[in-house]
């Protein structure tokens, strides 16, 4: 049963994806060759999960709590598909590249396996690794619903915890659907090949995984202190505007040199990096606001488990390693002017320490 209500909510998003009506992005790949269009319709779906699950929540809540109830099975169920959507991967992506562009011997199909054998792999008009973000943060909307409704179900109410953890994760990603488009510009899309590292990534580590802290506030009864709650309200509202910021700010920078930012016209070092806004300030702080935002829901749950914690945790180190990565491949990539905007961008993530 879990096998089947995987596949026919993936399959059902893959529909979705294929036929809802949506603005088509065109984006190049950093070799200048021109990527598939990308169709942003994922607000729509998002949208029409949303509408679902509130349905279910009055008429059908056992269905809304169906999720999270059967959670070991979904994720074994996850796990199947992913590592067999992997070597499905492998398999056609090897056989569409030209054997002299083949990684050589088992070393070479283990990395295509795991890294990805196409940058673009498109399955009946769909391009699989940007429709794969939709039913990795649309489950995990889906497992976030399901915690709330368990709780409901079980204690007749739903905690101030439950509450605002509902509420902070929604317009995170509400948000992300609004601005689907800026998507098509980041690292993943433009240069990172397919394969298993990023589908697993997206059905199973980011679906099951994050939503470690609503599975957690199921249980969690206490009532939530006015300082703690103020404490989240704050680290959300000012990490999702660092995070969000940021991100806005380089996005319309790259689709216009010419924007402006906090009200001035945009400043960028020999044109190519921008200085202007949060990025003359420090050069990962949407990083920074994102990790804050994470922070914001996990400290919810108090000390009713540290499982929870191990998500920004994760985050902390992911966002480092990704940072030195960005570091290195920029300064080889822009040489001196990369050392001027160091200079000019003094930190990474955090003033005076990282």
């Amino acid at each position: 049963m879990a096998a089947i209500a995987f596949l026919g909510f993936v399959a059902v998003l893959f529909a979705g994806s294929r036929w809802t009506p949506g603005r088509l992005v065109p984006a190049a790949t950093l070799g200048g060759d021109q990527a598939p269009a990308y169709r942003l319709n994922g607000a729509a779906l998002f949208a029409s999960t949303v509408s679902a699950a509130a349905a279910c929540w009055f008429f059908a809540p056992h269905a809304l709590a169906w999720p999270a109830r059967h959670w070991w099975e979904l994720c074994v169920a996850a796990n199947v598909f992913a590592f067999t959507a992997a070597g499905v991967l492998l398999v056609a992506g090897r056989r569409r590249t030209p054997a002299a562009a083949r990684r050589k011997g088992w070393r070479g199909v283990l990395a295509d396996y795991y890294y990805g054998a196409e940058l673009n792999p498109v399955w009946a008009g769909v391009d699989l690794k940007f429709f794969s973000y939709r039913p990795s943060l649309i489950g995990l909307f889906a497992f976030n619903a399901s915690t709330a409704a368990v709780q409901y179900a079980d204690s007749g109410t739903l905690s101030g915890r439950m509450i605002l953890y509902q509420t902070f994760f929604f317009l995170y990603l509400a948000n992300y659907f609004q601005f689907e488009g800026g998507m098509v510009y980041t690292w993943d899309l433009m240069a990172e090949r397919f394969g298993w590292a990023l589908v697993w990534g997206d059905y199973v580590l980011v679906p099951f995984f994050y939503s470690i802290a609503g599975f957690t506030l199921v249980r969690v009864h206490e009532p939530l202190p006015f300082w703690l709650a103020a404490l989240c309200c704050v680290l959300f509202v000012f990490g999702f505007w660092l995070f969000r910021g940021a991100n806005d700010q380089k996005h319309r920078f790259k689709t216009d040199p010419t924007a402006q930012i906090w009200g001035r016209p945009a400043e960028a070092l020999g044109g190519r990096l921008l200085v202007s806004g949060f990025w003359g300030i420090g050069r990962k702080l949407n990083y920074t606001g994102e990790l804050l935002v994470y922070l914001s829901w996990t400290l919810l749950c108090g000390t009713a488990s540290a499982w929870p914690y191990l998500l920004p945790a994760f985050l902390l180190v992911l966002f480092i390693h990704r940072a030195h990565r960005d570091d290195r491949r920029c300064r080889a990539k822009y040489g001196r002017l990369w050392e001027m905007y160091c200079a000019r961008a003094r930190f990474r993530m955090f003033p005076f320490v990282y």
